[in-house]
């Protein structure tokens, strides 16, 4: 009897180490999602739809802006001839404009407003996209995690060699080389190359 529970305890014993081994050996990589969507092709040409949409309505705001501040000129160069009630219904022009450009600055760029909306609906297929190339990355090399190195998150310190951002850009049909001067990559693509040769 105490035969077997030493067998026993001496199975129980090896299991738990290696269980623990197997903790400890969880295997993990990195990519650089900034990196990564700056080479994207499709990712560049719809942050430039986004910057020129962001744009117009900017000039919009702007324009309505100075719309008001002409409207306070006049209002103060005219003040002194005008009547009380006139006054008041100018001073509530001019509030009610200010409301309005308001309103219509956080409808277009506020939280969930349309710049918010058109960015998710451009840029989050691509994320997917990105997102879905991690995961066959991940399955391919047998990785139990990805972490995503970005803006937000800090890597106190990164060894290179567990950086799959290139794989990922090379799953999303991205070619890419490497200066060999300043050790910087870049796509390979029709858009970069178009920018060399200016």
């Amino acid at each position: 009897m105490n035969k077997l529970i030493k067998i026993l305890l001496l199975i129980t014993m090896v299991v738990g180490f290696f269980n623990q081994n197997e903790l400890y050996a969880q295997r993990f990589a990195y990519v650089d999602t900034e990196y990564i969507l700056d080479m994207l092709p499709e990712y560049r040409s719809a942050q430039k739809q986004l910057d020129a949409v962001a744009e117009g309505w900017q000039k919009e705001i702007e324009s309505k802006r100075t719309e008001i501040d002409k409207l306070i000129k006049d209002f103060q160069a005219e003040q002194i001839l005008l009547t009380e009630e006139l006054k008041k219904k100018k001073e509530a022009e001019i509030k009610q404009k200010e409301i309005e450009v308001k309103e219509f600055t956080n409808k277009k760029f506020g939280y969930e407003g349309e710049l918010f909306s058109k960015r998710q609906e451009l840029i989050k297929p691509i994320q997917d996209k990105v997102f879905n190339a991690c995961q066959k990355i991940a399955k391919q090399s047998a990785l139990d995690f990805i972490f995503a190195k970005s803006a937000e998150m800090i890597m106190m310190y990164s060894n290179a060699k567990y950086d799959k951002s290139d794989e990922v850009l090379s799953e999303l049909g991205v070619i890419v080389t490497k200066n060999n001067k300043t050790g910087k990559t870049a796509p390979k693509d029709k858009d970069n190359e178009n920018e060399q040769a200016k």
